[in-house]
């Protein structure tokens, strides 16, 4: 069981759009140095929208390449089409991911038991551990927790949930019914610490692209009760939390690491690079948390 603090990596791009790859081996040594627990490569803030199906899987691959089992890696693999996410993530698991995390379909709406038809597809045709990920802002479609607990009795290489509904008495009813081994990630910066505390067993952040070892330290106090010790770090942390959402993810996130000399300004159209007025932001949110 991976425990802690996960990278929803961004994928680096030059000016260009182009993806950076030396950039991307930078920032897997720099989340392995920094004590982060996994990387999850071409989720959300990885663009996964914008790259191509080569793109998609060269990223994942070279992200596992460079890990060399080093660190745990978690590939992107969700999709509107079932037949799309099988595809995908039976070609991340040939590629030596450690393990899928697969979206709720987006934009087609699908009803409860077609959440449930749909994931059970993928796992069945893929051997590799699978990641639900819940996050009805972007997708608007909201797979309710019955929905996760049915998945998680019935199908057995289904083994966790990153759930971004920032929802915590939903967090609680999902521990009080979910099988003992099945595990639950924040997907929601800002309300990260309080989900560990109630039984989560880590956090699948944004944050932590900017902050890797900050993020990694809260994290790692919280799974070990020493709660004064995460809420400190929380607190210096709590700006970015916020502020890296101002503009829809990975904007802030991206122009943040290329404030700091992490990665260039590349991003993929439809999104651009953050706006002027959020810049003075932005930059305090790094401040506060000492990494400017």
């Amino acid at each position: 069981m991976i425990k802690g603090s996960l990278v929803a990596l961004v994928t680096p791009m030059t000016s260009m759009g182009d993806v950076d790859w030396a950039m991307l081996d930078r920032l897997v040594e720099l989340h392995i140095e920094a004590g982060t627990s996994a990387i999850v490569a071409v989720g959300t803030t990885g663009e996964s929208a914008t790259l191509d199906n080569d793109e998609h899987l060269a990223v994942i691959s070279r992200v596992v390449r460079r890990a060399g089992g080093r660190i745990h890696v978690m590939a992107g693999t969700g999709a509107n089409a079932t037949s799309e996410a099988v595809a995908l993530t039976r070609a991340a698991a040939h590629a030596g991911a450690d393990s899928c995390l697969s979206v709720v379909p987006y934009y087609n709406k699908p009803t409860q038991e077609g959440l449930y038809q749909h994931f059970s597809a993928i796992a069945v045709a893929a051997d590799i551990d699978l990641y639900l990920y819940n996050v009805p802002g972007r997708t608007v479609c909201d797979m309710l927790p019955q929905t996760v607990v049915r998945l998680a009795e019935d199908v057995p290489n289904i083994v966790g949930l990153k759930d971004a509904t920032g929802n915590l008495e939903r967090a609680r009813w999902l521990l009080g019914h979910l099988p003992e081994e099945f595990v639950l990630y924040s997907g929601d910066d800002a309300t990260a610490l309080d989900f560990i505390l109630l039984g989560g067993q880590g956090s699948i952040s944004v944050t932590a692209n900017v902050a890797p070892a900050l993020m990694a330290d809260m994290c790692r106090h919280a799974l070990q009760g020493n709660v004064n010790e995460a809420r400190i770090i929380n607190e210096k942390l709590m700006p970015l939390h916020q502020n890296l959402f101002v503009e829809s993810n990975p904007i802030p996130v991206k122009w943040a690491m290329a404030e700091l000399d992490m990665i260039q300004t590349g991003i993929r159209l439809p999104l651009t690079t953050l706006s002027n007025q959020y810049h003075d932001l932005v930059r305090q949110a790094l401040a506060h948390a000492g990494l400017i």
